[in-house]
């Protein structure tokens, strides 16, 4: 049974602790400068000493050695959690049981059975629970998902997701966890997850996923290229390319969907550049697509404010959340089959659970 989830119980800010001080923590600690009648930050955490602040506006935030430490001597409304991906869950789920609401960095775990855990113990402790899977909200993506919920593709026959980046060896050789199966999770898991996500939420669900994978040229655990062939629900095909080889920078990521009465090609380094909008009708919103790629949402920082900003209004009880626990336990639930299907070289069938106590499915506003 899933509790009724606290709301705040006035309009001050909501006192939010960071723990992890690596270089994605920067996004979250910009997106919460920017609002502070919404969010207060009281507290750091990271067990490297040599993170802590040294300088700047940060120096007077207090920076605790341990999540134990924060969570003991800081009155949080909420934790944002920032290490690395086999760490979340017992973070998640120690901050869960001391009655505070979660934000954390994708993927939520390396595994589904910590997500799994992650999920009951926010229900059971009657606390939210948020994954930064901040491409939902880019405006050129959220017109996409009007365009697809309209029907303006008509028959949607195939989709392509490409993700084309470089990270060289010295990514890897600069922290320890990087590359290992447990703690990061590989190129599908760790850099391609929000593209499976968004894959999911464009156009999902998926039937049967058929996948390769290798560690081609990287010294590391995990995968560093991919490629899967999806079947949709709808009986449409669709494909995912990854791979961290490209040379020398990262080369591209982009998302194609073909139609009968449409076409969309979203492209650049970073989905920044819609590269072909064409459908056989018109609609007013397609003059806007025009002029997005300059907005502030292109930056690094815009998707974060924007995930943040959802998780103030749920939390207030004006609206429900876009990417929570369980929205992201369906992209974890694709990569873990895709993974399963590298492995055997069988096709494998979704969902890998029937229970729905997961899944979005049968999840209503409340």
């Amino acid at each position: 049974m899933i509790k009724t989830p606290r709301q705040q119980e006035s309009d001050r800010p909501f006192r939010v602790g960071l723990v992890g001080l690596g270089k994605i923590s920067q996004r979250h600690l910009e997106a919460i400068a920017v609002s502070p009648s919404n969010l207060e930050l009281i507290g750091l955490c990271d067990s490297d000493p040599d993170r802590a602040p040294a300088s700047g506006p940060l120096l007077q935030t207090p920076c605790f050695g341990s999540l134990q430490s924060l969570l003991a001597e800081s009155n949080l409304d909420i934790i944002s959690i920032c290490t690395p991906s086999g760490l979340h869950a017992q973070q998640a789920i120690e901050a869960a049981r001391a009655g505070v609401h979660v934000i954390t960095e994708k993927p939520m775990a390396t595994n589904l059975t910590d997500v799994r855990r992650m999920i009951e113990e926010c229900d059971s402790a009657g606390v939210r629970l948020f994954v930064v899977n901040q491409c939902r909200f880019n405006p050129i993506f959220q017109r996409l998902h009007r365009a697809i919920r309209e029907g303006r593709f008509g028959r949607i026959f195939m989709s392509q997701i490409n993700v084309f980046w470089s990270r060289p060896q010295n990514y890897y050789d600069a922290d320890s966890w990087r590359g290992t199966i447990d703690l990061d999770g590989g190129a599908l898991m760790n850099q391609a997850i929000h593209y499976v996500d968004l894959l999911h939420w464009l156009l999902g669900p998926i039937a049967r996923i058929q996948a390769m994978a290798g560690t081609l040229a990287r010294k590391i655990e995990t995968e560093d290229s991919a490629v899967l062939n999806l079947k949709l629900a709808n009986n449409a095909l669709g494909s995912i390319s990854v791979t961290m080889l490209a040379h020398g920078q990262n080369h591209e990521t982009s998302i194609t969907i073909l139609g009968e009465k449409g076409t969309v090609r979203i492209g650049g380094t970073s989905l920044q550049e819609i590269q072909a909008w064409d459908f056989t009708d018109h609609r007013a919103y397609e003059d806007e697509c025009k002029t997005l790629d300059s907005e502030a949402f292109s930056t690094p920082v815009g998707g974060h404010r924007a995930v943040y900003a959802n998780v103030t209004d749920v939390l207030r009880g004006r609206c429900e959340a876009a990417t929570d626990g369980r929205e992201a336990y369906r992209s974890l639930e694709i990569v873990t089959a895709a993974l399963r299907s590298a492995r055997t070289g069988n096709e494998v069938e979704l969902p890998l659970l029937q229970e729905k106590s997961y899944t979005c499915e049968g999840i209503r506003p409340r």
